[in-house]
């Protein structure tokens, strides 16, 4: 059997069985988890997102509707909730994008009533007629990539074989559509180091293309971790690709052991990101780390995600508006 990682990754994270975020996720944080988001190392987070919901309400009082994509356990949602006043909560009516069972089961028992969920993001716009303030943390990284790797001066595409001794990795001629080539900045590059490896996030990109025409006006914000090209492969010749697994960061060979029981992800390269829904028609009016994103909401913050050596600097924020 043969296939490309890409498809490998998509069935070790999403399959509606076997996949990790679909079963398997014992959950975010804690020592029993794989790894801890921003949410559940400090309140600090969903506090200043509660801050840019209240400002953003002020700009546009006509938008009530908050869409969070892909909530994890709850917990950045509750902090929100626990932020804001009593009233500005009525304010608003809030909404979940989750494709997790068991995250939905986590995310109703900490949130109970007052939610909609939706399972897909097309759907939770058109409950709002299009107009939503939308946010999404650690999102991105969790979808699917395909692996690239550098090879007698052109980029061919990492695939794996199966037998009865594992999965083995071969390369392939790269196929991609025409007219997506161009929406991949690492595909014109020429680096220096030889079998250099990249990520490409066209599930991303197709994923863009789903949703934001149903999106009629609001902004959004992104909160994840990468850089923009060519800094997010700065020394790291494999790539971002890893796994985790009971908070310890797995590389090589050790991505391809316990499909479905370690998280797999890749840093996001926001040059393309930033393209693509610059392309969309959406404007950027915040290009920031989180630190800066915490700081200029809640000045004198100060903590674990803060530390602008580690995940205060590492996450970047980007706000995007459609009008």
């Amino acid at each position: 059997m043969t296939e490309s990682f890409a498809s490998f990754m998509a069935r070790a994270l999403h399959d509606p069985e076997q996949g990790y975020y679909a079963r398997q996720i014992r959950g975010v944080g804690g020592a029993r988890g794989d790894f801890a988001t921003a949410a559940t190392l400090s309140p600090l987070l969903g506090q200043a997102i509660a801050r840019w919901l209240k400002a953003s309400l002020a700009r546009r009082p006509g938008i009530r509707n908050v869409i969070e994509i892909g909530a994890g356990n709850g917990m950045l949602m509750a902090e929100i909730l626990r932020s804001l006043s009593w009233w500005k909560r009525r304010t608003f009516r809030w909404h979940i994008v989750e494709t997790s069972r068991v995250l939905r089961e986590q995310q109703q028992l900490r949130l109970g009533k007052g939610f909609s969920w939706h399972d897909r993001l097309e759907k939770a716009l058109n409950a709002c007629e299009g107009q939503a303030w939308i946010y999404h943390n650690e999102l991105l990284d969790a979808f699917p990539v395909r692996l690239i790797q550098r090879h007698e001066g052109d980029w061919q595409e990492v695939h794996l074989t199966h037998d009865a001794t594992g999965r083995h990795e071969t390369l392939r001629p790269l196929d991609l559509a025409p007219e997506k080539t161009l929406r991949f900045s690492c595909l014109t590059w020429q680096p220096t180091v030889a079998q250099q490896r990249c990520e490409l996030h066209e599930s991303v990109l197709d994923w863009l293309n789903g949703w934001l025409p149903h999106w009629r006006s609001g902004r959004m914000l992104t909160i994840d971790y990468g850089d923009f090209f060519p800094a997010v492969y700065h020394r790291r010749p494999r790539g971002t690709l890893r796994a985790y697994f009971m908070h310890q960061r797995l590389e090589g060979a050790e991505i391809y052991e316990r499909p479905g029981r370690q998280d797999l992800t890749a840093d996001i390269n926001f040059t393309d990101y930033q393209d693509w829904l610059a392309k969309a028609g959406l404007n950027c009016l915040r290009s920031s780390t989180q630190a800066e994103f915490i700081t200029q909401l809640i000045p004198g913050a100060s903590g674990l995600v803060m530390d602008p050596d580690g995940a205060g600097g590492a996450f970047k924020v980007f706000e995007h508006e459609r009008t």
